[in-house]
Formats: structure tokens, C-alpha cells, sequence
């Protein structure tokens, strides 16, 4: 083998850490905290960070790391991310989830390659180029990697941002997660939609299944899961036909949806069974009124005599309107630079940026990745090689012009 091809076989220092960061099985519902946590302090010596371990929920650990700016009076930049990944079938995957595996055309195959390491991962290098190129900072960054996103953040970012550990960030803006996008573009999520998760419980008398059986239960939820359906089918209605203010379509994160997700009832064909449930997921857009919706779906389930459990809920945060922050300017000059579109929208899902926003700390969601397709919670998740490094740049001016405001 030539020197030459001795060199292309080298691997970037970006791409080894990544890497070595999806093979740690921080995957939902018994992640290796303990290790991740290993990585990261390690990680933060290797750059010279400040760095503290808090533990607010035990056995949950968050990692705290600290550039100090040159100007710590002003406050400070947040770099968060999730360090937790959702669960996989490996039977679906072409590659073991967890080895990070990088094909041949630079594909780096992994659980947690999009959703949500790289962006943590990016910080860090980020860093690391700022520092070799002896760069100084305004504001202090604080890079934060909490628990438990994928599966509410509760005892995450929800916990955190109520901590003295919090208030002592004295937190300015922040940074989070966004999607990947199959054009050359990046996405920016300055809003999204709160998550309200209900269980119905409807009962009735039991009987014969040969009977009219009155009042049934199976009737009573059926009957008001119709009202949720129909809903569904009018905001679905809307996001194939409404434009937005501007004259473009809108988007997922601009409607309201209502999904049946668990349905329970009976235990034999000819019993007409006492008790029906249902799970219900809604996404509520941050434009609707919370109570005026609160109370229609009371009453949707009043008129059955239908029983309204909350699982969970989230009651909702100002989005970060973009024209009142500089940090937007930052974004538009950086994507100038790097030759890329950015497409402001409302996040469909939830991140732990909705905890940040409701406490007044304004924040944008995005992730570095163009030309690729979503497979967040997908089989067979990915990210090239190329795109994860020129991710890297962008982040280096990014945190950059951000810190520097």
C-alpha cells in the first residue's frame, strides 16, 4: 500500500469520537448512563473543559461542560442534547445498531446517528477546531447532556431547569435537536407542539353478544373516539390546502393531531365486556388555545359519560419568534456561508427545548444534516461521513457568531 493510501485510510478525529459515542447502548429503557457518562468526562479532559456530573433523579446522570467566555458577565450560550436513544428491532437492520458501522460510501450506520449524538458530538469538535485555532469566546458555552428525552424528559431537561445547578448556567439562548432533510437545506425549529397523551375509559353493562346490551361500554367509546377522528380528519385536511401567512404551505408542526394508539376491550367474541379503553396521542400547535381545547375534548367525552385520564401533558411554551434575537441573523450569515437554505418550522414532536422555552430561555432546534433521509427511530439509521464533517464546520461558525453576539 502507497503512503498516499495509507493517509486516505486515516479517520478524522470527528468521525473516531462519534463513533465511539453510538457504540456506548444508551438505548431506552436501561441505557448505560454509567458509561456515556465515562465518555463524556473523558471527553471534556481531552478538550480541557470544565466539567461537573449532576444527579437529580437517581441513577439518572447529566453532564455539565464549561467553556468560559471573556465576558462571563453576559449570559451564556446552552448546548444541549439527549443522551439517550429509543429502542430498536435488530432483526430490521442490515448492520448490529450499536457497532457504528461505516459502509464503504461513508454511511456511518448506527441507533442514535441522527437522533441525537451527532449534534453533541458536533459541539465537541466545534470546540475543538475554535481552540486549535486559538479563537476567544464573549460568552460562556455550557454544553449540557441530560437523560430521558426519548421517553418525556421528566426526570431530564423537565428536573434540570429547575435546579440551582440550572440558574447557575445564567442561560441567554440555547441550542438543540432538529431533523434531518432530503434537500439541501436545514431545518430550524423555533416552536413546537406540546404533547398531551389521554387514556379514555368508558363503562357500561355486561351481557350476552347475541343482546343489545344498554348502555354499552364499547358504544360509549366508540362513539366519542368518532369525535377525535373527525378532528383529525379536518386538520389533516388542512395541512394538504392551507397556506401560512406567506403564501406557503404549511406544515406538520402548524396543525393539531389526534391518534388512537391503544385500544382494550372484551375477552370473548360473545361477551359484551363492562369496560373499553383507549390511548389517545395529541400534538397541540402552539397557535391553539390550551383550555378552549382542554374543554372541547371534555366535552366531546361528557356526552358518552366517558372518563378522561392524563398520562401525560405538556401545557405549552412560547415559541422563539425569530426576529427578536440575533442569534438569527447568526444563523442566516452562517448558512450563507456554507451555501445552504434554512427552513424555519414548527417541530411536530417534542424536545427538551420545550422545557427551555417555557422558563424564558428562548432556543432554536437544529441538526447539520442535508441530503439525507429522516430515519429518526427507524431501522437502519444513519449519517455519512461527509455530511457529519461538514456539520462540523458549520458548528464552528455557528457557536462561533452565537458567542460572539
Amino acid at each position: 500500500m502507497s503512503p498516499q493510501s495509507k493517509k486516505a485510510k486515516v479517520e478524522d478525529i470527528a468521525v473516531t469520537r462519534f463513533r465511539e459515542y453510538l457504540r456506548i447502548k444508551t438505548v431506552q429503557p436501561t441505557p448505560d448512563y454509567a458509561g456515556c457518562t465515562a465518555f463524556l468526562t473523558k471527553y471534556a479532559k481531552e478538550l480541557n473543559l470544565e466539567c461537573k456530573v449532576v444527579e437529580l433523579v437517581k441513577g439518572k446522570p447529566l453532564v455539565i461542560m464549561t467553556w468560559k467566555g471573556t465576558d462571563p458577565s453576559q449570559k451564556s450560550l446552552i448546548l444541549n442534547s439527549h443522551t439517550d436513544v429509543v429502542p430498536v428491532s435488530e432483526e430490521h437492520w442490515d448492520n448490529p445498531p450499536f457497532e457504528a458501522v461505516k459502509l464503504d460510501n461513508g454511511d456511518i450506520v448506527a441507533r442514535g446517528a441522527q437522533d441525537m449524538k451527532c449534534v453533541g458530538i458536533w459541539y465537541m469538535e466545534a470546540i475543538r477546531k475554535l481552540q486549535q485555532q486559538n479563537k476567544k469566546l464573549k460568552r460562556t458555552l455550557h454544553l449540557t447532556w441530560v437523560p430521558d428525552e426519548e421517553i418525556g424528559g421528566h426526570d431530564g431537561m423537565m428536573v434540570f431547569v429547575k435546579s440551582k445547578e440550572f440558574k447557575e448556567l445564567n442561560a441567554g439562548f440555547a441550542l438543540d435537536e432538529g431533523l434531518a432533510n432530503e434537500k439541501n437545506a436545514f431545518k430550524l425549529y423555533y416552536g413546537e407542539r406540546s404533547p398531551w397523551w389521554l387514556t379514555l375509559i368508558a363503562k357500561g353493562n355486561a351481557g350476552h353478544g347475541s343482546k343489545f346490551i344498554e348502555p354499552s361500554a364499547t358504544y360509549r367509546l366508540l362513539k366519542t373516539l368518532d369525535k377525535f377522528l373527525a378532528f383529525r380528519d379536518s386538520e389533516q385536511k388542512r395541512l394538504e390546502f392551507e397556506l401560512s401567512h406567506d403564501g406557503k404551505p404549511i406544515t406538520l408542526g402548524d396543525v393539531t393531531t389526534t391518534n388512537v394508539t391503544i385500544l382494550k376491550a372484551g375477552v370473548q367474541h360473545n361477551v359484551v365486556h363492562e369496560e373499553a379503553q383507549a390511548g389517545v396521542d395529541i400534538r397541540i400547535a402552539p397557535t391553539v388555545n390550551h383550555k378552549e381545547f382542554e374543554q372541547m375534548v371534555k366535552e366531546w367525552c361528557a356526552e358518552y359519560d366517558v372518563e378522561m385520564k392524563t398520562v401525560q401533558k405538556f401545557d405549552g411554551a412560547p415559541s422563539t419568534i425569530l426576529s427578536e434575537h440575533k442569534e438569527w441573523q447568526v444563523v442566516q450569515s452562517v448558512a450563507k456561508k456554507h451555501k445552504v437554505d434554512i427552513e424555519p418550522e414548527i417541530f411536530p414532536a417534542a424536545t427538551d427545548s420545550r422545557f427551555l422555552r417555557q422558563i424564558g430561555v428562548p432556543a432554536f432546534g437544529i441538526s447539520a444534516i442535508k441530503n439525507t433521509p429522516v430515519l429518526l427511530h427507524d431501522h437502519n439509521e444513519y449519517l455519512n461521513e461527509n455530511v457529519f464533517l461538514e456539520g462540523v464546520s458549520f458548528y464552528v461558525d455557528l457557536i462561533s457568531g452565537m458567542a460572539n453576539l
